[in-house]
């Protein structure tokens, strides 16, 4: 099993570290006028490595294991998101988090779930995900990829690290005019 999960992060890190070189060599240029909040490729690829060691860990403790979280780093600032059975489990992925290499910072914008969920609700769930995340994806002004979407029993959590407020006010709006919206949590942070 060790060698497995070992494996798991190897595999993990190695797929994380190809994507970010790719997604560094093949970035647009940005519109005159602005300015992005600068990062290097060596940030980048550090923040793949430790977004991967963090849901290598999750996944790998007993006490969280859960497919319902978000994990998003920039420089070195961690950001955990989802939906999650209890507080134990919110303080366990965060104390979890924070003893990875190269964690500065972790940000805890999990949410507790409420009433257990019905195939129903999770078959709904992932019909308003990808229609969130096709609206986000449609629109110019936002960098979707940047944003992660989750969705439990039509409460949609939109978190990730943007440029600026008006990304935010931009995604929050088109989120809360997709069909299956109930409410939207906020969770997202302005890159520094």
């Amino acid at each position: 099993m060790k060698n497995r999960i070992g494996s798991l992060v190897l595999n993990s890190t190695l797929a994380g570290l190809m994507t970010v070189m790719i997604i560094g060599c093949n970035k647009p240029t940005q519109p005159s006028g602005t300015v992005p909040p600068s990062t290097s490729v060596g940030t980048e690829i550090d923040d793949t490595v430790i977004t991967a060691a963090i849901k290598s860990a999750l996944l790998a403790n007993p006490e969280v294991r859960s497919f319902d979280l978000q994990v998003e780093t920039r420089k070195g600032e961690v950001q955990l998101s989802g939906f999650v059975d209890s507080q134990v489990q919110i303080d366990r992925a965060t104390a979890v988090a924070k003893n990875v290499t190269g964690v500065k910072n972790v940000l805890n914008n999990m949410t507790l779930k409420g009433s257990p969920a019905s195939v129903g609700n999770k078959v709904d769930d992932g019909i308003v995900t990808t229609r969130v995340k096709s609206a986000l994806l449609s629109e110019e002004s936002i960098k979707s990829h940047d944003i992660a979407v989750v969705t439990r029993k039509g409460e949609v959590q939109l978190s990730g690290f943007v440029d600026n407020q008006l990304q935010i006010d931009r995604a929050l709006v088109l989120t809360r005019g997709v069909e299956g919206v109930v409410t939207v949590n906020n969770e997202m942070s302005i890159k520094k």
